[in-house]
């Protein structure tokens, strides 16, 4: 695939990042000939460690299509994170916009222009815990209706073995081997057109991610749960035990408080 304008700043960044990462971490890296040689697209990748956006923009930028990564706008700002992200090319999302669609302009502009954005749909580290990907937002799914581009689903493993999710340390021996695996386009023909609801991003969004969990069924050569791990339904389930356990409590602080008033009238 030919390598298009890469520029200073991202080559500097791979002179630093790629020596320890090809030193401590070893490659399984498939798919690259889905990755188009023209035109701008998306990947969606998940996400489950803390150090996989270095590793998978190694392998990015290995298919010669630089990853433009989403970013709080805040970090582009000033100071040498501002300059190196400014530098890079990086997308500011403008988060205190109003207007769900206006807060990705900077990343429908960079599709437009032909280069390829980086989303992790999923916001965060997955909660799940083996590690599947879990829920996602919406914004990728957006960008991708908006502009029409192709959504390329990445799935990657092995990072995680590294620097599990929320560690503070990483276990660099037995050397671990980071496992990227992108497929071939996802299929959103079916939402052209159509009012962007929020029902309608919702589906398109669950269309993608289910693209992302098939590639990583394949690298773990095992199934993923049917129903992927929602965290809010988890924070609400947990709000109910919480309650239920309250009202227990109560319940039967209310049926202990009769017999010690009668125990304590007949003492006297």
């Amino acid at each position: 695939m030919p390598r298009r304008r890469i520029g200073f700043w991202y080559r500097f960044a791979a002179v630093i990042c790629k020596p320890p990462l090809v030193v401590l971490i070893k490659r399984d890296w498939r798919g690259m000939e889905n990755m188009p040689a023209d035109g701008g697209f998306i990947t969606a990748v998940n996400h489950n460690s803390h150090i996989d956006p270095f590793a998978y923009a190694h392998y990015q930028y290995n298919t010669g299509r630089v990853p433009r990564f989403l970013a709080k706008s805040g970090l582009f700002k000033k100071g040498f994170v501002g300059a190196a992200m400014r530098g890079t090319g990086q997308i500011p999302v403008y988060r205190e916009s109003t207007d769900a669609l206006s807060a990705f302009r900077a990343a429908i502009d960079a599709v437009e222009r032909g280069e390829c954005v980086a989303f992790y749909p999923e916001g965060t580290l997955t909660r799940d815990p083996d590690g599947w990907p879990m829920t996602a937002k919406t914004g990728a799914a957006r960008v991708a209706l908006q502009t029409r581009c192709p959504v390329i689903p990445v799935a990657q493993w092995g990072c995680n073995e590294v620097l599990p999710p929320y560690a503070k340390k990483p276990r660099l021996l037995p050397r671990k081997t980071h496992h990227v695996l992108a497929g071939p386009p996802v299929d959103l023909s079916r939402f052209y057109g159509k009012e962007m609801t929020a029902d309608l991003l919702k589906e398109a969004t669950e269309v993608i991610m289910a693209a992302v969990t098939r590639q990583l069924e394949e690298i773990r050569g095992e199934k993923a749960p049917e129903t992927p791990y929602d965290p809010r339904r988890e924070r609400i389930e947990q709000r109910r035990r919480t309650q239920a356990q309250a009202r227990a409590v109560q319940t039967q602080q209310t049926q202990q408080t009769p017999q010690g008033k009668q125990t304590e009238g007949q003492g006297t």
